[in-house]
Formats: structure tokens, C-alpha cells, sequence
């Protein structure tokens, strides 16, 4: 069978071994533990890492996981870990939702029921979506690429084989991070197939044409100036994962401690959390998702996706038009976000909100109110739906 459940059902051999690795842990000397201007801060870390030795029930986290609609499917010769979880309403629209670095399907467990089953959770049953929420590869479950060149290009390729595998010949598409690369890879590509799409997130590589008779505008140049701010002062992380991400690869695949810190550091600073993780995103939150990193022992590929997508960037050629519709969500801590006008060089912008809270991980942070964007922007598309499943 192409499509068959999945259990997730780490060794006990490896859960040992990842208290064993804690216990030994060799702390740096920092000037100031408490601070985060270097980087990850002392204090925090040991305190993260003594919840994660001594509170932190990954048995109990994987059961809670497990109770999640999990499978695995083979596309195009590339394993593929989802979760598939059908609409309550009636017509639902399906839905691929995509997620990013350093997060992982874990980031949508609390909307995936919201799209689903809208009804339940103080929506229109008319709202519903048949939502699939896949690993990218070489992240989570899903196996890793055996070979270069699967950037979010070619992931958009197996999306589309995936919903069509599903039985889902049109579809809408949801992303952040490099989700949101996916789906716009899916929208360029597969015109036929995605009914719109939606982002919570603009990728940095995003290029339209810049044609001489249509120059910047005041808005456009002061986003790119915050770009390149922002690049020059937090970017170094993107750098080396897009170019040299095997190097780095040999230290967060041996340290737990290591990679907790590479990641916790990037979900402090793009979290709308105020400097305060904790009032944010709970501890128990962030190890599951550390820990799937860990134990899915596929850190290196989850890294060379950014050299993958540096090699196949989202760069538009004169007069390219994207033919699905956009919705963006904009949230108040993300990082540099462009103007509705240097979308609307490639796009045709159906909603643009500016959100009152959230930061970087919206699925996770607002849930309630990505939900209520993500079935705001496809309801006027589901009459196209209709006319699909009618031809």
C-alpha cells in the first residue's frame, strides 16, 4: 500500500541514551548567565535542561502524539510522514499545511481541529477543511532526500502527489517559514491544482521583477532596508545552514543540550513572548519538538534544506504572474515582513490582515486566530471548489 498508518515509537535504547547524554552535559562559562545578548542564555538552559531530565515524560508526550491521525506514504520514491485529519462540515476543502525550521508538525496539533471540525471550536460547520499536515523531508517521521536537490521546489511536487494520492485534485495551501516557500512553490507550479494560498510568513528569497517603470515604492525600500538590518544582526544561522550545514550538523546531532540551544534561542527571539518563553510556549511544547529533532536523527537534512532552497530561490522573471489567489496574515513579532505591494508585483492579494499578537510560530502562539484568517481567506474560494468536483 502507498498510504498505511503510522505509530511513532522511539526505543527505549534512545531515550536512555538521550538522559544519559544530559546527565554528562559540559556547560560553557558565559560573562553573564542570565543575558541572551550572546546567544542562548546560561540560566535558562540549565533550567530547560533540568525539566527535560527530570519533569519531562516523553513516554507520555509520544501517547498524547500517537492520539494524533498519523501515516506514512510513498511519493515519489520519498517517504512521507502525515497527519490526515478529514472535515466535519459539508463540503470541506482540503487543506496542506506546511511547516517550517526549527518547528515540525507538532506546531499544528491545536488548529488542525479548528480547520477540521470549525463547529466544535466556534465556527461555521461550512468552514471545514480535510486537513493534511506533512514532515518535510528529512524532518520528524519523514525519510530523508537520498540525493541533492529536493528544495521546497520540488517538496511543492510531492505536496501535490501526496493530496492527489489523497484524492484531493484541488486543494488550498497554508505555510510559514519554509512552509511558506512551499506554498507559493505550489502555487507557481500547480496553478491547475491549488484553489489559493495562504501565508503567515514571506520567504527572504521572495523576488518579483523590478521593472524600470515600476520603481520602489517608500514602503518597499524601507523593507528592504530592515532586511538587510536584520540579516546583518540575526541572520548568521541562515547563513550557515545555507551554506555550510553539515559542519554544523556534527555538533546538534551529538549534543541534545546543543540543539536545545540552537533552537530555543530562535523561538525566544520570533515568539511574541515579551523575553518571557515560558508565558509563551511551555516547556513541555518546545522539548517535544526538540526532542522529535533528536530522535528522528535526521538533524543534518532538516539543515540542508536552507543550502537546497539558497540553490533554488523564489525569484520571479519579468511579467511572471502567480495565478492562485494570496492571503497573508501579518503578526506583530514575525520577522521582516514586505508590503502588500511587493506581493502584489506577483500575486493576485486577496486579504492582507494585519494580526493585534503573535510572533514567527502562529500555529502554535494564536491558533484561535490563524483559524479564523486561514477560513476567512478560502470561504469566498469554495464555490470554485464546488464547480471542480461538478465538472
Amino acid at each position: 500500500m502507498t498510504v498505511r498508518p503510522f505509530h511513532i515509537d522511539i526505543p527505549d535504547s534512545d531515550v536512555r541514551d538521550l538522559q544519559d547524554r544530559l546527565a554528562r552535559t559540559r556547560w560553557p562559562s558565559v560573562v553573564a548567565p542570565d543575558s541572551w545578548d550572546d546567544g542562548a542564555g546560561l540560566s535558562f538552559m540549565t533550567h530547560l535542561v533540568d525539566h527535560w531530565r527530570h519533569r519531562f515524560d516523553w513516554r507520555a508526550q509520544e501517547t498524547r502524539l500517537n492520539a494524533l491521525p498519523h501515516y506514512l506514504a510513498r511519493v515519489e520514491g520519498q517517504d512521507i510522514h502525515f497527519l490526515h485529519q478529514p472535515g466535519t462540515g459539508p463540503s470541506p476543502m482540503p487543506l496542506i499545511l506546511t511547516h517550517g525550521w526549527p518547528g515540525s508538525f507538532v506546531e499544528f496539533e491545536h488548529l488542525m481541529p479548528m480547520l477540521a471540525d470549525p463547529g466544535s471550536h466556534g465556527g461555521d460547520p461550512a468552514d471545514a477543511f480535510h486537513v493534511v499536515v506533512p514532515s518535510l523531508p528529512g524532518y520528524g517521521f519523514s525519510a530523508p532526500p537520498q540525493k541533492a536537490g529536493t528544495s521546497s521546489r520540488e517538496i511543492a511536487g510531492l505536496w501535490r502527489g501526496l493530496m492527489a494520492m489523497l484524492g484531493y485534485g484541488r486543494f488550498g495551501a497554508q505555510g510559514g517559514d519554509i512552509g511558506a516557500g512551499v506554498s507559493i512553490w505550489l502555487a507557481r507550479l500547480y496553478s491547475d491544482s491549488v484553489l489559493g494560498v495562504h501565508l503567515n510568513y514571506v520567504p527572504a528569497s521572495f523576488q518579483p521583477w523590478l521593472e524600470q517603470a515600476q520603481p520602489l515604492t517608500s514602503e518597499e525600500q524601507a523593507f528592504l532596508d530592515k532586511r538587510a538590518y536584520w540579516s546583518a544582526l540575526e541572520g548568521a544561522y541562515g547563513a550557515l545552514h545555507a551554506t555550510k550545514p553539515q559542519t554544523l550538523a556534527f555538533s546538534l546531532n551529538d549534543s541534545p543540550v546543543g540543539l536545545a540551544a540552537w533552537i530555543v534561542e530562535k523561538v525566544r527571539s520570533w515568539s511574541d513572548c515579551g523575553g518571557d518563553l515560558e508565558s509563551c510556549i511551555s516547556l513541555d511544547t518546545l522539548l517535544t519538538d526538540i526532542s522529535l529533532y533528536w530522535f528522528s536523527d535526521s538533524l543534518a537534512h532538516s539543515l540542508r534544506l536552507y543550502k537546497e532552497n539558497r540553490l533554488q530561490p523564489l525569484t520571479f522573471r519579468a511579467g511572471e504572474e502567480v495565478v492562485p489567489p494570496l492571503g497573508v496574515a501579518v503578526f506583530p513579532k514575525e520577522l521582516p515582513m514586505p508590503p502588500r505591494s511587493w506581493m502584489e508585483r506577483v500575486f493576485n492579494v486577496e486579504r492582507w490582515t494585519t494580526m493585534t499578537v503573535g510572533g514567527h510560530f502562529a500555529a502554535l502562539e494564536q491558533p484561535e486566530l490563524l483559524a479564523e484568517e486561514v477560513r476567512a481567506f478560502f470561504k469566498p474560494l469554495r464555490p470554485a471548489l464546488v464547480v471542480a468536483r461538478s465538472a
